[in-house]
């Protein structure tokens, strides 16, 4: 069974993280079928919503740490960055549901996203400094617009889960329920949206991205340029190989 799967259903198209066993951690090809499944989706004029969703356990690990460290996004081009240029210039309505741990691109995936519901488990980290990296996906610019400099601070410098209630508060989620009925409702209001003009939803999401498409992009680009090489670095190397061997990383000489 695929690691994704894509269901396009009365104008909502659902892409499901679909790797249970592995916690619904991200590898390198899925990042290009995701790429590829917003695109589609963004081209399609029978879909008028995008909906991602995991399992009421989980929504995403973040990255597959050994095919990351075997696969490293070394350029702009690598999967991860066209999945997140594809998510963060899509068009039509982008939605999430949310269960469990969203870790690292699991959770700054949702800063693309239009409306984000979760699951009264949900527990949200972006660990990158943790890590020996830097923050994607625009989260150094995103985070602190959406929560003021000091949350965002103690987010990304701490790298320590908030929780669901915690992410409402602060206008990361816009509703918590039911793990059990996360996806149900999620899948519920993208069909109200699904119900809409396709013109005004669009014209008003473009809007309300205008004044920050552009430095989105920018930002973007510039973790990036930090990411890759940080990456082949000896902060990283030693957090990735206390994580391999089960140990607590020592970055005293760092």
């Amino acid at each position: 069974m695929s690691d994704i799967l894509i269901e396009n259903s009365e104008g909502v198209t659902t892409i499901t993280l679909n790797r249970l066993a592995r916690k619904n951690a991200i590898t390198a090809s899925m990042y290009a079928d995701l790429a590829q499944a917003v695109t589609a989706a963004g081209a399609d004029t029978a879909c008028r919503v995008l909906l991602f969703q995991g399992h009421e356990t989980i929504f995403s690990a973040g990255n597959d740490i050994e095919d990351f460290l075997n696969n490293p996004p070394a350029t702009e081009e690598a999967s991860v960055f066209a999945f997140l240029r594809a998510i963060s210039t899509c068009e039509k309505p982008v939605m999430a549901a949310v269960c469990g741990p969203a870790v690292g691109i699991g959770a700054t995936l949702l800063l693309h996203c239009d409306l984000v519901y979760a699951g009264d488990n949900a527990a949200f980290s972006m660990p990158f400094v943790n890590l020996g990296l830097v923050p994607e996906a625009a989260s150094s610019l995103l985070v602190p617009q959406l929560m003021g400099y000091h949350r965002a601070a103690e987010v990304l410098l701490m790298g320590e889960p908030f929780m669901a209630e915690a992410a409402l508060e602060v206008g990361f989620v816009n509703r918590v329920v039911a793990p059990t009925e996360t996806n149900a409702y999620a899948r519920t209001q993208a069909l109200k949206l699904a119900k809409k003009p396709l013109t005004s939803l669009i014209a008003t999401k473009r809007l309300l991205k205008a004044p920050t498409q552009a430095q989105v992009q920018q930002v973007m680009v510039a973790e990036s340029k930090l990411f890759g090489p940080m990456l082949q670095g000896p902060a990283a190397r030693e957090a990735f190989g206390a994580f391999v061997e089960k140990r607590r990383p020592d970055f005293s000489n760092l």
